[in-house]
């Protein structure tokens, strides 16, 4: 993202919130509470790279609340992060464990880096380095890391053995998203999408589509957005378009996304593929399509584009890929939007699991891990429609209403210290 698009992505976010804490009628000091951050943290770091030279990198760490429990939320390595995009992130957290009911408040932190262009003893030597200057912040008990965009397993393997190195014990729970071998969770790696594809099969039926005949679009062929993809193809749904950044593919009668997986895992990228049409991000957004589940990075459909959406249903299952001017353009045209607090609010759901087991450490299978999940996210589905029905909002204001008055009561029921 530009600086501009930072800019208009945390105004989005500010402004999605005026309008609930408005429409909630909220005091003036809980107001003004909830609209600022907890905790900012902004370090500059040197690290050793592999040619002897020293590099400084900047990293951030902001923690929005922790009204309701420790603050949870990704961090991510990317060229262009900054401390608005972690604001930004940090708030839609704290909503996105206040739509499920997980005991979190939200946070994200973020380097500013290109992993691609580091080799792996430079991102371990990296991310010891954020992990240590993170310490004394960050905790099982106060806030919690996962992977986000950039990072992964390995890093937090790195994190947490670095945080367990200083306490002279080995503390699992002091990140989420961890290989399995040191105390991750099964089925983390699906849940995002897991969580996405319910929702897109509690959604359509609604709405009175014909579930599950769908043609649906996917723009980002990540982690969550194949898995999403392969989720609904699984279920019936034809899933006629694919992109990534290198470029997408279209084919109407539907695409075959093992064949297609398998082709990004030989080629890197989705561009190429010959089971169907080359399309472009911008074209896959205006396909004539059922479904369109925005999977990619923030601001991806905006006023320039948000009149040229087909789909009925919008299902973001990435952070904010709609700005607040283009959702109302969707609104007004009819065309419905889970929300990403709501729709992609799988993974975050897991990681809270991996999170109890490992405090207790005790671990379930993949199959009462997914039973779980389901159970969450279909409860938590149902009180956004429920709060949409009731009071004749769009999903998403409904979305912002229930997270945003729950955290605003717990913030009320501890008071105020001293």
């Amino acid at each position: 993202m530009t600086m501009a698009q930072r800019g208009e992505f945390l105004d989005t976010v500010l402004s999605q919130y005026d309008w609930a804490a408005a429409r909630l009628n909220l005091d003036q000091g809980t107001r003004a509470v909830l609209r600022t951050w907890k905790r900012e943290f902004t370090t500059n770091f040197p690290v050793r790279m592999d040619d002897g030279d020293i590099r400084v990198f900047t990293g951030h760490r902001v923690q929005h609340s922790q009204a309701r429990g420790p603050a949870k939320g990704g961090i991510r390595y990317h060229p262009s992060v900054s401390i608005d995009e972690a604001r930004a992130l940090a708030m839609l957290m704290t909503w996105k464990c206040a739509v499920v009911k997980l005991p979190f408040g939200g946070a994200k932190g973020a380097v500013a880096c290109d992993p691609s262009q580091l080799s792996a003893g430079e991102l371990e030597r990296l991310t010891r380095r954020f992990a240590a200057e993170l310490e004394p912040i960050v905790g099982p008990d106060s806030d919690i890391p996962a992977p986000d965009l950039g990072t992964g397993q390995r890093e937090m393997a790195w994190m947490m053995d670095t945080y367990s190195m200083h306490r002279g014990f080995s503390v699992p729970g002091v990140v989420t998203g961890k290989p399995i071998d040191i105390g991750g969770s099964e089925g983390r790696m699906e849940a995002t999408g897991r969580g996405v594809a319910m929702c897109v099969s509690r959604a359509a039926p609604r709405l009175g589509m014909p579930w599950p005949n769908l043609g649906v679009a996917v723009q980002g062929f990540g982690n969550v957005g194949s898995v999403t993809a392969r989720q609904l193809a699984q279920q019936g749904c034809r899933i006629v378009a694919i992109s990534d950044a290198s470029g997408g593919v279209y084919r109407p009668e539907g695409l075959e996304v093992a064949n297609l997986a398998r082709y990004v895992e030989e080629h890197g990228k989705v561009a190429g593929f010959p089971g169907g049409q080359p399309i472009d991000n911008d074209a896959l957004l205006a396909i004539d399509c059922d479904v369109l589940v925005p999977a990619a990075l923030e601001n991806q459909i905006t006023t320039r584009n948000a009149a040229q959406v087909k789909a009925r249903l919008v299902v973001e299952a990435a952070n904010g890929p709609i700005t607040s001017a283009a959702d109302q353009i969707l609104a007004d045209r009819g065309r419905a939007v889970v929300p990403d607090i709501l729709a992609n609010a799988g993974g975050v759901t897991v990681s809270y699991f991996e999170w109890v087991q490992d405090r207790e450490s005790f671990f379930w299978s993949e199959p009462e891990i997914y039973q779980r999940l389901e159970t969450i996210m279909e409860r938590a589905f149902d009180d956004v429609w429920k709060r949409h029905e009731t009071e004749q909002t769009t999903l998403r204001e409904a979305a912002l209403l229930l997270a945003i008055e729950r955290v605003a009561r717990a913030l009320q029921q501890r008071g105020l210290y001293p």
